[in-house]
């Protein structure tokens, strides 16, 4: 198969679609398949150039100016590659795809991510739409897109050719009891919730310290909150146990010397980051919300927490500090039942959509259909 996949950029900052498209397309290539992407470009180029895969640039921008020059470019790149199945992996690409289409006989495929965004209806352009989990695909429905339509493909990104197996990875010294968070520095990823609990429980555990892994715009608003209550005399040395670490390259590291894991979400489609800490041994404390229970084997690998609750948190948090042998019961229950999280699954599984897709398209071609119809 001629395969291209766009996406916004693909630059290593931690962004998991862009994760997912790269682990695609270099598995797709090492399959045998003849692989591009159309990209702003980034750090992953190089990766991508290893396995093979053809990189365009395609500016997506969506400024006025922009948007024209991205819709030549993309015709151009069409032209040129004649792709048997475009996968659109973000909102913009799937309208260039879907728009543009007449006279191009390609398969459109498209993966909702973030699907509490209003514009992911607009993935609905797609022949095939790909969930990445079963609370995806029923917000989908919801909202109007053919249960015809839809493929539930859970996500999953271990023995990515991204990383390393996680056994070469050095854990970092962290202190002890290490709580660890990995995500953007946003509201919607629970930061404000998660700090408010190590607060409540900083004082009856003066071991423990709270490392927030991940950067984001509302980074200067989570660290006023440390700077607020740390200048309070009852929480003198609260803010050397607070740690805000940016963005980390190769966040195994701190997962690898982490105690409990928490994933405070108030909105999460899959939570692929929840897989990585299960495959470090983390323990693991997360939001009941969306397709985070789907992550955790529906309540069996992590405890779930009602999400915007921080009092709920911090007595989850205390209670596995607090007790040496559940800790380690979780500990041991996340890190089963991790084979379905392998990205070599969910490209077999993504190929099995795109297969469904193309012999359309082969048929229309023989019987000399219409560009016009070609194009819906």
């Amino acid at each position: 198969m001629q395969i291209l996949h766009i996406i916004n950029h693909v630059q290593k900052i931690g962004n998991g679609i862009v994760n997912v498209a790269v682990d695609l397309a270099c598995l797709q290539a090492q399959s045998g398949h003849d692989v591009a992407v159309a990209s702003a470009g980034g750090e992953y180029e190089l990766l991508l150039a290893q396995h093979s895969v053809k990189h365009f640039q395609l500016n997506q921008s969506r400024q006025l100016l922009n948007i024209s020059k991205a819709a030549w470019r993309y015709r151009q790149i069409v032209q040129t590659f004649q792709p048997d199945i475009v996968h659109a992996h973000m909102m913009t690409g799937v309208v260039l795809a879907g728009v543009l289409r007449s006279g191009c006989e390609y398969g459109l495929v498209s993966t909702v991510h973030n699907e509490f965004q209003r514009s992911a209806v607009l993935m609905g352009l797609a022949d095939r739409v790909i969930a990445v989990s079963h609370a995806v695909a029923n917000s989908m429905v919801q909202r109007g897109i053919s249960n015809k339509k839809l493929r539930v493909i859970s996500n999953g990104t271990l023995g990515s050719p991204r990383n390393r197996q996680i056994t070469d990875y050095q854990p970092l010294p962290l202190h002890r009891p290490a709580i660890t968070t990995v995500a953007g520095m946003y509201f919607r990823k629970g930061i404000a919730e998660l700090i408010e609990a190590f607060i409540k429980i900083a004082i009856d555990f003066p071991q423990a310290h709270l490392y927030l892994v991940g950067n984001g715009p509302d980074r200067p608003i989570f660290e006023a909150m440390v700077e607020k209550t740390a200048f309070s005399d009852a929480w003198v040395g609260l803010r050397q146990r607070i740690h805000f670490e940016g963005f980390q390259p190769e966040p195994q590291r701190y997962m690898l010397a982490t105690d409990i894991f928490v994933l405070a979400s108030h909105c999460e489609s899959f939570g692929l980051v929840l897989t990585e800490a299960r495959e470090a041994g983390c323990a693991i404390i997360a939001s009941d919300v969306d397709g985070i229970p789907e992550t955790l084997d529906n309540y069996q690998a992590g405890l779930l927490v009602p999400p915007k609750d921080s009092q709920t948190l911090a007595a989850a948090l205390a209670d596995l500090l607090s007790n040496s042998k559940k800790l380690n019961k979780w500990k041991s229950r996340a890190k089963q039942n991790l084979d379905r999280f392998s990205a070599a699954r969910v490209n077999e599984e993504t190929l099995a959509v795109y297969r469904e897709v193309i012999p359309n398209y082969n048929c229309f071609k023989s019987m000399k259909v219409p560009e016009l119809l070609l194009s819906k």
